[in-house]
């Protein structure tokens, strides 16, 4: 039987699907953050392909088994009410394993990242000079193992309802609420059922003020505030109250 290689459309890396395998080419140093990840999240039953090799040869790559598994994007129109609940616990489960003290496994600087990013410009003036003094200001304590990447792209479910996460190469150690803040705002896009499964009977101010504090330090944060209030914020303050009156009006949906 013949077997093709086919290049998957999502990621900075190169990723191919090779009959049961899946190749992914790097050109940087995000392999050995991946495969960490992938090591660490296997040690702690947080379910992942399984890792096959892992090495450099003229690029670093990694092999993995191919998911059985459909990404939640792709999916997640099929979900019932009940369905989005679930997903909501069992994503809680996973975090909550991942989101642990560990070794200072690479090198990465959230706040030098976050300062660095270009996207920012699109927003006022106003609101990117109070970012940048924010972040100068604001001291990172408690840090824990974060994926850093948590989107519908990057999590798979089963047929029988399992839950996987792919994709380890942006991981970074960082407070809890910088994991927390994506799945809110990235993952869930503030859908009340998500969010009744994964934070309980929450309350919009509490998670306006969770995203309000750790969106703008997430290098690509810009995208997701886009997304859900737009970016005609001028200020924290503004940001803070559209972000409470989104989360309210899905709270009440």
């Amino acid at each position: 039987m013949k077997r093709f290689i086919e290049k998957f459309p999502h990621g900075t890396n190169a990723v191919y699907k090779f009959g049961e395998y899946v190749i992914k080419l790097y050109t940087d140093n995000d392999m050995e953050t991946e495969v960490y990840g992938m090591k660490r999240a296997a040690a702690l039953s947080v379910p992942i392909p399984k890792l096959i090799a892992s090495g450099v040869d003229r690029f670093p790559y990694m092999i993995t088994e191919f998911l059985n598994a459909t990404a939640m994007g792709d999916i997640e129109h099929k979900f019932s009410y009940e369905d989005k609940v679930t997903f909501g616990q069992k994503l809680r489960i996973i975090t909550d394993k991942l989101n642990t003290p560990c070794d200072d496994f690479n090198p990465v600087d959230v706040i030098k990242n976050a300062k660095a990013s270009v996207g920012w410009r699109d927003f006022p003036e106003s609101f990117q000079k109070e970012r940048l003094e924010y972040l100068d200001k604001l001291v990172v304590e408690n840090k824990v193992y974060c994926h850093g990447d948590l989107n519908p792209d990057n999590i798979f479910v089963s047929e029988n309802w399992d839950l996987y996460l792919i994709d380890f190469a942006d991981a970074t150690y960082a407070p809890a609420g910088y994991e927390q803040a994506l799945v809110a705002s990235q993952v869930f896009c503030f859908e009340k059922p998500y969010m009744l499964g994964y934070f309980g009977d929450y309350n919009a101010g509490d998670i306006a003020d969770l995203c309000a504090a750790w969106l703008p330090v997430h290098d690509t944060g810009y995208n997701t505030l886009r997304a859900n209030i737009g970016n005609e914020i001028t200020s924290f303050k503004v940001m803070r109250e559209r972000l409470y009156e989104y989360i309210y009006r899905e709270y009440q949906q």
